[in-house]
């Protein structure tokens, strides 16, 4: 079990974490009632908070942030000599989460995407852990709420007795969930951003042999290049070069100055 704490990559604290130590703070937090704020976070989530101080942040509030991305991992390795087997992918993640949450009897909560593809998600993983509690899910609002509907939102689950949250509301939007509502949940909050498409079978994942060569950038791409284009081709350019820099001044991306958020975010 790796679990050896934080490195700045571009100045977000990423965790130098496998999934076993992942997944076994979870399942701690979770039995003992206490919060933790998690995501899996690939160049695309960095760079949100590369670009925006009030998000890098949160982000570096945020309790576990886990290399997503191949890109990511291999960033620990080339700026801090940090090595992992394996990145610790959100989808993977998740059923691994699921799997050991099913043996401790810790109910979860789905929240986030659509109707339709959280009930396909929820039969999915009902098939492949018989004995898992899903004890509730709702959909994603797709925009911001007023403080009364969030409230309203954690409330109904607080009161389902979930004790891990999975949020599918895409970056930016689930890592300021996860930020603005983790104390008031009181329990793990995973941001797993495409995990539930992933999983209920309405959106296909690269092959494995692009993933492994931090290649899914490129298979997303292809399936939608009019809402991914920009993200992939002036993102990644842009984390490289910054990676460059990081490797050239390290001491400027070592203390960020970051910006506190003047205002609460309410996405659902």
């Amino acid at each position: 079990m790796i679990d050896r704490g934080k490195r700045s990559v571009l100045g977000i604290g990423v965790n130098v974490v496998d999934y076993e130590g992942a997944v076994a703070r979870i399942v701690q937090c979770a039995e003992t009632g206490r919060p933790l704020s998690v995501s899996a976070l690939a160049v695309h989530g960095i760079m949100t908070g590369v670009l925006d101080a009030e998000h890098a942040y949160r982000l570096n509030k945020l309790d576990l942030i886990t290399p997503d991305g191949q890109p990511v991992r291999w960033a620990l390795q080339l700026l801090h000599g940090e090595k992992l087997p394996s990145r610790v992918y959100g989808p993977t993640l998740m059923l691994k989460t699921c799997e050991a949450a099913a043996a401790a009897r810790l109910p979860i909560y789905l929240y986030g995407s659509n109707a339709t593809t959280l009930a396909a998600l929820e039969r999915n993983l009902r098939a492949a852990y018989p004995s898992l509690n899903i004890c509730g899910r709702a959909s994603s609002r797709f925009g911001q709420v007023d403080e009364a509907t969030n409230k309203a939102i954690i409330d109904a689950i607080r009161s389902s007795g979930a004790r891990i949250v999975f949020v599918g509301l895409g970056c930016p939007r689930q890592e300021v969930f996860a930020f603005e509502n983790v104390e008031a949940l009181s329990c793990p909050v995973l941001a797993v951003g495409a995990a539930f498409d992933f999983h209920a079978g309405t959106l296909a994942q690269a092959p494995s042999w692009m993933q492994d060569r931090g290649l899914e950038w490129l298979y997303r791409l292809s399936r939608e290049p009019r809402r991914l284009w920009r993200r992939y081709l002036y993102l990644n350019p842009l984390y490289c070069w910054n990676l460059l820099m990081q490797l050239l001044l390290p001491q400027r991306f070592e203390k960020v100055d970051l910006a506190r958020p003047q205002r609460r975010k309410n996405y659902a």
